[in-house]
């Protein structure tokens, strides 16, 4: 290629706003963190969600039909890039496609937008592996209630087959799944705001009793018949009531007296 077939190529990409674009624009791929351990489950529910931390690798074995939760912390600035691959074992063929789904929430629980990746690929039943992404836009240090950005907090991570022939159901597969969290500075845009704490779930686990401590829990006390305990509380209702019936009653005696014969 000479030279002005260059230079009219350069022309043409500066024209287009089609030039190079520079370096770190594009995020990379994520990658596994030196001597991470590895994950080898995940939960079945927003409050059974695994957690695990950017860069620490995740493989565990499922089923389809399953819903499989994640959780991760993200902090301002960064862009969290999830990327999941999804294989069937070998000699266990599918009678039909399988559409894989993965969604990413924030921790209100809202589902946040993907800026790049696969979330919903279906793949023929001859198919062996299947790859999913969902890069979520940059994490903001502060948002408008209705804005629906993302916020620093926690992050949930949701992967499920969302459509899959009857058949299928409950046949094995092996996932693999990592988050990278990219990106550079606070994710500030300028304005006076401020989280005043991440999204983090108030989730409290509660304590499974041993046997020996559920049968030393005290039985609450039987102070025997009390007719407190069937009656309602008094009110004012009962007074109309009674005084109804006595009204009654006394209209009752007058009219009889009247009209008894001597």
């Amino acid at each position: 290629m000479g030279t002005p077939t260059v230079r009219r190529l350069a022309a043409l990409l500066a024209a287009t706003g089609l030039g190079l674009l520079p370096a770190g624009a594009a995020l990379a791929d994520p990658s596994p963190s030196p001597g991470a351990a590895t994950v080898t489950k995940a939960g079945t529910s927003f409050l059974t969600a695994t957690v695990i931390a950017p860069g620490q690798p995740v493989r565990v074995g499922a089923s389809h039909g399953e819903y499989l939760y994640w959780a991760f912390p993200a902090s301002a600035g960064e862009v969290p890039d999830i990327r999941a691959t999804v294989s069937y074992p070998a000699g266990r063929a599918r009678t039909g496609p399988a559409t894989w789904t993965i969604d990413v929430f924030d921790g209100l629980r809202r589902r946040q937008a993907c800026t790049a990746g696969a979330q919903t690929p279906t793949v023929p039943a001859g198919t062996t592996t299947v790859q999913l992404g969902c890069t979520l836009r940059t994490v903001r240090s502060w948002a408008e209630p209705w804005s629906g950005d993302p916020l620093p907090g926690t992050y949930y991570i949701r992967l499920s087959v969302s459509t899959v022939a009857e058949p299928d159901l409950g046949l094995p597969v092996e996932v693999e799944l990592l988050v990278g969290a990219g990106g550079e500075g606070d994710g500030g845009d300028g304005g006076d705001g401020s989280l005043a704490a991440p999204l983090v779930p108030p989730v409290k686990a509660g304590k499974v009793l041993t046997d020996a401590e559920a049968n030393s829990v005290p039985a609450e006390e039987d102070d025997g018949y009390d007719l407190g305990d069937w009656l309602p509380a008094p009110s004012s209702r009962w007074l109309w009531s009674t005084a109804g019936g006595i009204l009654a009653a006394v209209a009752g005696v007058v009219g009889f007296g009247l009209t008894r014969r001597r």
